[in-house]
């Protein structure tokens, strides 16, 4: 290896794998030398003679309300505002439209106009682009509007570079979703007089590539990485007064949030990876010695984290006798999550209990888009649709007969009767019956760059790219063994390589946009460096453990690492026994709970 190579590769392993205990203000560098120090008036004020009111289902509402001065793609980056009828005062106008007012006094619920809640859905499963609304549907809106919220609709762009109905072309991929949301987000709050709603009370809620950028709403709020990007859209950085805008929101909403991108390839090897035999695992395969020392690189980045349990304790993997890593304080750590997880179903599940009927989140189920079409199958994290695999219809009698079923004849949980409570084996058993790896090694970066999150990194030139600076140092380093192998391609270790230092039309380098769209770059911040950004207070997290899309790791991390922020008021994060790749929930739908969980933290902030 030469040593310009080496540098490089050891720059992204360094970076990458230390599990952002690195200084932040070279990257934030990149956000400030663009930034922008004034701003003229804009003319992006909601007109307020053109209110629309459905009367059948006491609406008002606008669409197509362009949130940027210089818009890059035609049918995204605008949104829509639906509005409880009590929170405005509204005269027909000739053409059928409102002039309104906002009416202070009405009360919807628990909230007036003034302290509603704004709750804007991220409907972008495989970090999909959400299209706006361009027409009117009620259906769904009312479950929200009648608790006294404020519904906000916004398109953003996606993970691929596409083309306007006229022709011209624009860039997709990160960082340019979450920066049309928080485009979004300064629009509201420059518009505040006008729009009723509490802007300090804004919620995002997403499920899958949504739920990470949900997260990332949450996590990166005001963050200067972000302003050469929202400086390139016209976004709205300043009032009419000269006073910033933030971007920041008060709570995130994340189901099966795919994220931690920077290091999920190595948490999908220890987790999962390191236990399965097939495919790109097999025997005799250089992938599967690939998977290993993924699997092993895995351990030295947690143990670089800095994490930490409820209880102040540090959480850390140590080799072990069996397996790669599987010892330590995190790893009994979540062995203890996943017990708990299926000790609160024991708790939850009145029997006889069928299963067989997961609840997949269908892509476009959330209300506001209009009438647009929609998927007819759920989409997967990879962004393509797949058939629901469900299990045929079983009904246990008991709690014991259903443990029995999952024991099968290799007994892994042990089960009390008596206290209805149970206990794994292992990390280990779990994976092997319930949480099989999915994806191939690679698991995100796929080797042949066919997952979405390759085209998330690709750039206005290449659509898919590789991107993990961890797959691209082990391959580098290992190559004298892999090449061993009689099925070693060396090739794709030239491809990884020759993908590490792209830049996309902002010149921003790779590196830069994944620690951009990684909430973790955000929120574990090295003791007495200045943070980053403005953190949401209020989180909920919610998995179905039993998902082969990503490893438990993901959001197990996220939270633990929300918890140790004295600037956030709480985390709530559940892992939910029996469900996969869902919104998933111990109890209920996911609409009311989450509608609940809102209308909680709120309350306790009056």
């Amino acid at each position: 290896m030469n040593r310009k190579k080496a540098a490089v590769l050891t720059a992204f392993m360094v970076t990458l794998s230390s599990a952002f205990c690195v200084t932040f203000s070279a990257v934030q560098a990149q956000g400030t030398e663009n930034a922008v120090v004034s701003q003229k008036e804009s003319s992006l004020h909601v007109d307020n003679r053109r209110w629309n009111y459905d009367e059948a289902n006491d609406i008002y509402y606008q669409i197509g309300l362009v949130y940027c001065e210089n818009p890059a793609a035609e049918e995204y980056e605008s949104l829509a505002v639906y509005v409880p009828g009590a929170y405005m005062k509204g005269v027909k106008n000739a053409d059928g439209t409102y002039t309104c007012t906002v009416n202070e006094e009405a009360k919807v619920g628990d909230y007036t106009a003034k302290t509603a809640p704004v709750v804007m859905p991220v409907n972008t499963g495989g970090y999909a682009a959400q299209k706006a609304p361009s027409s009117y549907a009620a259906d769904g809106l009312s479950t929200y509007l009648s608790q006294g919220f404020v519904y906000v609709y916004a398109g953003c762009r996606g993970r691929d570079n596409g083309v306007n109905p006229d022709g011209t072309a624009f860039d997709g991929g990160a960082p340019w979703g979450v920066t049309d949301l928080k485009a979004a987000v300064r629009y509201l709050r420059y518009n505040d007089s006008l729009i009723p709603g509490d802007k300090d009370r804004i919620f995002t809620f997403g499920h899958s590539g949504g739920g990470a950028q949900s997260a990332l709403m949450g996590a990166t709020g005001d963050s200067e990485l972000y302003t050469p990007y929202l400086n390139s859209i016209g976004a709205l950085m300043k009032d009419d007064e000269g006073k910033a805008i933030s971007d920041a929101i008060d709570g995130a909403m994340c189901w099966c949030p795919i994220t931690n991108l920077t290091q999920a390839d190595l948490a999908y090897e220890w987790m999962m990876g390191q236990y399965s035999t097939e495919g790109t695992r097999a025997y005799g395969t250089w992938t599967r010695s690939l998977s290993r020392d993924m699997a092993r690189a895995y351990a030295d980045s947690l143990n670089r984290m800095g994490l930490k349990d409820e209880k102040g304790r540090k959480l850390i993997l140590a080799p072990s006798a069996d397996g790669i890593y599987t010892a330590g304080s995190y790893y009994d750590y979540m062995k203890q999550t996943i017990e708990t997880s299926l000790n609160h179903f024991l708790q939850d599940t009145t029997f006889p209990l069928t299963t067989g009927q997961d609840d997949f989140h269908v892509d476009g189920a959330f209300p506001g888009q209009g009438k647009q079409d929609k998927p007819d199958f759920p989409m997967s994290p990879n962004g393509k649709p797949m058939m629901m695999e469900k299990e045929e219809p079983h009904t246990y009698a008991s709690a014991k007969e259903y443990i029995d079923a999952l024991n099968g004849d290799d007994p892994w949980i042990s089960y009390d009767e008596k206290t209805n409570t149970a206990t794994i084996s292992s990390v280990e058993a779990f994976v092997t019956h319930m949480k099989k790896a999915t994806k191939a090694v690679g698991a995100f970066d796929d080797l042949q760059r066919t997952q979405a999150e390759n085209r998330l990194f690709g750039n206005g030139e290449q659509n898919a790219l590789h991107f993990d600076g961890n797959m691209t140092f082990l391959m580098e380093k290992g190559k004298d063994t892999y090449k061993n192998y009689s099925d070693y391609d060396d090739s794709i270790r030239q491809a990884y390589e020759g993908d590490m230092n792209n830049e996309d039309a902002l010149h921003i380098p790779s590196l830069t946009r994944q620690l951009m769209y990684d909430p973790m770059t955000f929120i574990l911040v090295p003791e007495g460096e200045k943070k980053p950004s403005t953190l949401a207070r209020h989180w909920r997290i919610h998995t179905g453990i039993s998902q082969g899309d990503t490893a438990l790791n993901t959001e197990m991390n996220l939270a633990l690492a929300l918890k140790q922020r004295a600037d956030v008021d709480d985390v709530e994060f559940t892992t939910v026994w029996n469900k996969k790749h869902t919104m998933a929930e111990r109890t209920g739908s996911s609409t009311d709970n989450f509608i609940d969980w809102v209308k909680e933290v709120t309350k306790a902030e009056k």
